[in-house]
């Protein structure tokens, strides 16, 4: 039987005992119906009883919530918790006092009325410009709080609404975010938001500072990719859809929502069919606290990255300009000369490369007179090619035909593991002084191997980027008194010795994304078992990668290294890393040997760029010099 949780329907959205006649709010308030638009604060309620107009149980979308208070002229706010909707003919613009956080159990959506030109029609910099359609809330409010990010502008302005006037006239760059600071009037205009910005500790609280940001903007929806956050639901979501028929339809909605840039949604978890929408997801839920339900089985998708793809097809090259929604950092290039025709991206959220017909550095393919075509690759990692990165196959066609238009999906590739032994061993005899009375004991070494399997520990022989698998590490010996510890970790390719640091020399991972912390495994036997967690990858020049490990055995036991681990949204936790060895207080009477252990797997590129068979994954972009059709 399916499980139904419902909407709780809270008494602190009709307001507490903080009320009073404010009725008289509204007065004098003017503004042309066009400009009416929204200000969102998450986490925070609204107290005015007496100034309550209406109260709708059974509201499941905040934008329906706000389309009520815009249809009534005396209404100035609202309170929206998903399933109920409570409207107030007066605000916190003029009655700050009667706004509180409210995060427990659920955290409330606050909106209130506010004037802004173009919001709905679209300004210079606004809805028009970015190609965002028209919605219903124009800026959502974190009070005392800062986005440490670039700035491309500052103007001096008399309040928090001037300063959101002034980032949605933008015309030179497209306004994302900006940070009000009531002392000074500042008014610090960025192309980042909370989303774009790689981690998250950029938000950060300060005091008199408000940062402010911008639901009048579009972001890519091509080629998405979310990550699934299990066991955890949100408590308050933007809306909720009823007979969804599938995830993927669930996903669509989200990806498509016009009301508000959807960052994560769930399916299923409330519901037969229910699917759930919202504009939050980790990145902005920094200053809520507990802001998600925790539930077995559960499954938020929360949005990671997205790319729009164009190619423009100019008279003696192509030119392929990405659009993303998260900064870049990377590197394009041709798929047959990733190091002679590549672009370096740095903080980026537009780049492009442009491969010359010519250019024996990007050998842009002729496949007939006036059609060409190359093969790209759009890489986040700097050396290796990993699950995150995106294959695309661009095509220019010189003719008056119409010309069609697709996007790339991910790059994949599968190996098997080279010919040869399991890994290396080695073992060494201790030493030590005899001395008269005294009975000495030689303990030999434990044999050591490194093997390359599933996360089950099964040996594998066949592989994609992106599939989960692990290193792991085996004392053979049963009966020895050793345990290991493993450090100074690194993958090569077979061709130009290009390398990359996975495990430094403490033993903890430089890039968790690569591979996680080093943990132990539970064994029947009681042996010990340590594995490095990665998903397969590969580098740009070679099907083959190398395994290179320094192993240390220890006595008696090998205590763990508390390493700092960050992910992919910039949260940093601390987890053990079983990379250093436990002090002794004593003199051994053997000593530890290290231990040099290599392992390979070939990884066969299985991207069909050229034949693209029914199924395939590969896709094609196309543009043609007469009538053009492009991605937006």
């Amino acid at each position: 039987m399916a499980r139904v949780l419902w909407p709780l329907l809270l008494l602190p959205l009709l307001g507490g005992g903080l009320g009073g006649g404010r009725a008289a709010a509204a007065k004098g308030w003017s503004c042309r119906q066009d400009d009416v638009t929204f200000e969102l604060i998450t986490g925070f309620v609204y107290s005015a009883p007496k100034d309550v107009l209406d109260t709708r149980t059974g509201t499941l979308k905040l934008s329906d919530c706000i389309a009520a208070c815009q249809d009534q002229a005396g209404c100035q706010s609202l309170n929206f918790e998903t399933g109920l909707c409570v409207l107030f003919s007066s605000s916190a613009e003029t009655h700050p006092g009667g706004l509180a956080k409210s995060q427990f159990p659920v955290f409330t959506l606050f909106a209130q009325k506010t004037c802004l030109r173009g919001a709905k029609a679209g300004a210079a910099g606004g809805a028009a410009k970015t190609g965002a359609p028209a919605r219903n809330w124009a800026f959502e409010t974190v009070r005392g709080h800062v986005l440490r990010t670039s700035v491309r502008r500052h103007h001096r302005v008399a309040s928090r609404r001037d300063c959101m006037q002034l980032c949605l006239d933008q015309r030179d760059f497209v306004c994302r975010s900006a940070n009000f600071h009531h002392d000074s009037g500042d008014c610090s205009m960025s192309d980042m938001d909370r989303f774009t910005v790689s981690g998250m500790s950029s938000l950060t609280a300060e005091e008199r500072v408000d940062y402010l940001e911008s639901n009048c903007v579009s972001d890519p929806i091509k080629m998405c990719d979310f990550t699934e956050q299990p066991g955890r639901i949100l408590k308050t979501v933007d809306s909720v859809h009823q007979d969804v028929a599938s995830l993927a339809d669930c996903r669509k909605l989200c990806l498509q929502s016009t009301e508000f840039r959807c960052h994560s949604f769930d399916y299923e978890d409330t519901g037969p069919k229910v699917c759930r929408l919202s504009h939050h997801a980790a990145p902005s839920l920094q200053h809520i606290e507990e802001p998600y339900l925790e539930l077995d089985k559960a499954i938020t998708y929360q949005l990671t990255a997205c790319y729009n793809v164009t190619i423009d097809c100019r008279g003696t090259d192509m030119v392929a300009r990405v659009q993303t929604n998260k900064v870049f950092n990377g590197k394009v290039y041709a798929k047959s000369r990733p190091n002679s025709c590549v672009s370096d991206v740095v903080n980026s959220l537009d780049f492009q490369l442009k491969l010359g017909y010519h250019d024996l550095n990007c050998d842009v393919k002729q496949d007939a007179p006036g059609k060409f075509s190359a093969d790209i690759i759009i890489q986040h990692h700097d050396q290796i090619v990993t699950g995150q990165d995106v294959g695309l196959s661009a095509r220019c066609s010189y003719s008056l035909e119409n010309s069609t238009v697709g996007h790339g999906v991910r790059l994949e590739v599968a190996g098997e593991p080279g010919g040869g032994g399991a890994g290396a061993n080695a073992g060494a005899a201790g030493s030590g002084g005899a001395v008269q009375s005294q009975e000495t004991t030689y303990v030999v070494s434990p044999t050591v191997t490194m093997r390359i399997t599933d996360r089950r520990g099964e040996d594998i022989h066949t592989a994609q980027v992106g599939d989960a698998l692990s290193l792991r590490f085996y004392i053979l010996d049963q009966h020895t008194p050793y345990q290991i510890f493993v450090r100074e970790l690194i993958a090569l390719d077979g061709v130009d010795s290009s390398e990359i640091l996975l495990i430094d020399s403490l033993g903890c991972p430089t890039d968790p994304t690569i591979m996680g912390a080093i943990s132990t495994v539970d064994t029947v036997d009681g042996s010990q078992v340590l594995q490095a967690p990665f998903d397969a990858f590969k580098f740009p020049t070679s099907d083959v990668v190398q395994f290179k490990a320094l192993v240390t055995p220890c006595l008696p036991k090998c205590e763990p290294v508390v390493c700092d681990v960050e992910d992919y949204y910039g949260m940093v936790r601390r987890v053990d890393s079983y990379g250093r060895r436990r002090r002794r207080e004593v003199s051994s009477k053997g000593k530890d040997d290290d231990v040099i252990l290599m392992q390979s797997i070939r990884i066969a590129d299985k991207f069909q760029f050229e034949a693209q068979p029914r199924g395939s994954l590969v896709r094609e972009i196309t543009d043609s010099l007469g009538e053009r059709t492009t991605t937006h």
